[in-house]
């Protein structure tokens, strides 16, 4: 209930994955608790949250980082599966929490928490034309392919090519199309980007084109009207969540033949800037349309292909000397 009355350190509302991020990393804490006695630093046996003193918090985190964070280099990536780093910064509202309401010493302002570092990451990986293209025929408009459920994975998986994240997608409402002038309007959702207004995001024709197809069959479902919600659900259900959208792109991934571990809906971001940055469009437009503040952001998400962007480049100039 607190996080869900009050507002981040940007003055707006918390959402709710972070939400449910905080949440779990309390519950997770709990559970470690209550799996064996510990005893803080005072030899108090802890029973709850206002127990937990730094040196319990430094013996948790080890603990995390220990059994949690698994390196992913076993499976061929780089960078770590556990995120004590996560866990970390996850807890700290809690703590603060705890501080403001009850009084209880913030184990945080203790200079002798153990801080763990994020892992490196590696580059992002982006997605082949053919993949995206071959995952789009998948639902792509037909005889048999006009059920509700087809039309609107076809429409989430355009608007996924356009370079959205994940909880804008699925942010979206009705009123939010601006098809007519082949646009959407997105609100941003953490407070680096640009402005707290919607931003236009300009739509490819294809796109304009699923979404109208599934306006049409969105008007057959139960919650047409009473839901302001662009997507919804099958046999009925209500408005798409993230599990829901996670899922849509690893099963229409396997069905086109791929690897479905090799695709997340994030994995269309890093596709879409590669592909605007091949086609010319400058960085300062890919930042402009995706509410960026700083080119690192820009540099993270077109690094993948920036070598062979650079060859092309190169290579389009032809001879620099007859």
């Amino acid at each position: 209930m607190h996080l869900e009355t009050t507002t981040n350190k940007h003055g707006r509302p918390f959402q709710r994955r972070t939400i449910n991020a905080y949440v779990n990393a309390g519950k997770a804490l709990s559970n470690w608790l209550g799996a064996s006695q510990h005893v803080n630093a005072a030899g108090v046996v802890l029973e709850s949250f206002t127990d937990v003193d730094v040196s319990t918090l430094n013996h948790y985190f080890r603990w995390w980082y220990e059994t949690k964070d698994v390196p992913k280099s076993q499976d061929g990536q780089g960078g770590y599966t556990g995120g004590v780093n996560t866990q970390q910064r996850n807890l700290r509202p809690l703590f603060l929490y705890l501080a403001d309401e009850y009084g209880h010493p913030n184990p945080y302002n203790d200079a002798k928490l153990q801080r763990y570092a994020a892992p490196q990451l590696g580059k992002p990986k982006t997605l082949s034309e053919e993949f995206v293209q071959d995952v789009l025929s998948i639902t792509a408009w037909g005889p048999e392919r006009r059920d509700f459920g087809t039309v609107r994975d076809h429409a989430l998986l355009r608007v996924l090519t356009e370079g959205l994240r994940a909880e804008e997608i699925l942010n979206l409402r009705v009123q939010d199309l601006d098809l007519p002038n082949r646009t959407l309007v997105v609100v941003p959702l953490k407070g680096q980007r640009n402005s707290v207004d919607a931003r236009p995001i300009p739509l490819q024709p294809s796109t304009v084109k699923a979404l109208q197809r599934y306006l049409r069959v969105r008007t057959t479902h139960p919650l047409a009207e009473s839901s302001p919600s662009l997507w919804l659900g099958t046999y009925g259900r209500k408005p798409l969540r993230y599990k829901a959208l996670y899922w849509i792109v690893k099963r229409r991934a396997e069905q086109a033949g791929y690897d479905p571990d090799e695709v997340t809906p994030h994995s269309f971001c890093h596709t879409w800037a590669h592909d605007l940055l091949d086609a010319g469009v400058s960085g300062e437009n890919v930042m402009a349309i995706r509410g960026w503040t700083s080119p690192a952001m820009l540099r993270r998400y077109g690094a993948d292909q920036a070598s062979q962007r650079a060859i092309n480049a190169v290579h389009n100039l032809g001879d620099r000397y007859s």
